[in-house]
């Protein structure tokens, strides 16, 4: 039974140390990860970072730099850019190559900013999304072992034509039994925004996402997530996912995932 997405093990140096799960397996691939728990696994690491700067997140952009298998990582975050009103930090996920060596597998930058009281101005793109009765099948990846068995996914009936809409809510903690926060919660299921606007047949295409790319004008909160989202797919083997995320409260922020489109 999957509990949890990474195990905590002693920290090497600078890097933390995590075993990856059943949990983190992709619907692609079970050999390797889903984009999801290293964006929140990340996360994680550039939160602590952060915790007592008084900024915020207000952009993540999850860079996928090869396939992550489902071993042993690595992690460490550090701040790229310091400043009292903005500041860049990354993250990074490291695995052992087969000399014994290390490779970067993942990469999460963030743009942190100061906060500030401007709730008089608040102002919403969207109207919040409602959750209705969820289809009978919520992907195209029913039955597949690992990391979709680690959501509760409630697609939604839509129009012909329209974008795919769905609320996601984890169903297990990202790192052992250590608190999870509502904005780890979310990088837990928002690159399935790939997955949930699909115009493709997986069966025929290949339509990996590269990155994941989130702004968000409100942090989250609570554990369910909305997403409407659609791909559009170019001419020559390129595509992009774009979706509009929102929480129980309503619409707070968008998402972006660059394709590599590829007939099967």
């Amino acid at each position: 039974m999957i509990d949890c997405m990474f195990r905590r093990s002693r920290p090497a140096g600078e890097y933390g140390v995590f075993e990856s799960t059943d949990g983190t397996r992709s619907n692609w691939d079970p050999e390797i990860q889903h984009g999801s728990p290293p964006l929140a696994l990340l996360t994680k690491h550039i939160e602590e970072l952060a915790a007592d700067t008084g900024l915020r997140v207000g952009r993540l952009t999850l860079d996928i730099l090869g396939a992550i298998p489902v071993t042993t990582v690595r992690v460490r975050a550090w701040v790229e850019r310091p400043g009292s009103r903005i500041s860049l930090m990354a993250a990074e996920m490291l695995t052992e190559r087969a000399d014994g060596g290390t490779r970067a597998v993942a990469r999460v930058t963030a743009w942190l900013l100061a906060q500030s009281d401007t709730r008089d101005t608040v102002t919403d793109r969207y109207p919040p999304l409602t959750e209705g009765a969820a289809t009978a099948s919520p992907h195209a990846w029913a039955g597949a072992p690992g990391y979709l068995e680690t959501v509760n996914w409630r697609r939604q009936e839509t129009p012909a034509g329209a974008a795919a809409e769905a609320w996601m809510s984890p169903l297990v903690p990202l790192v052992d039994t250590e608190p999870t926060t509502a904005l780890q919660r979310l990088a837990m299921v928002v690159d399935s925004a790939n997955g949930l606007g699909a115009v493709l047949d997986p069966e025929q295409f290949l339509f990996m996402n590269t990155d994941t790319v989130v702004h968000l004008h409100r942090l989250p909160e609570g554990d369910d997530f909305g997403l409407r989202s659609r791909a559009s797919i170019g001419p020559d083997g390129v595509g992009v996912t774009n979706a509009e995320i929102f929480d129980r409260q309503g619409f707070v922020g968008t998402s972006a995932q660059t394709l590599l489109v590829l007939r099967r």
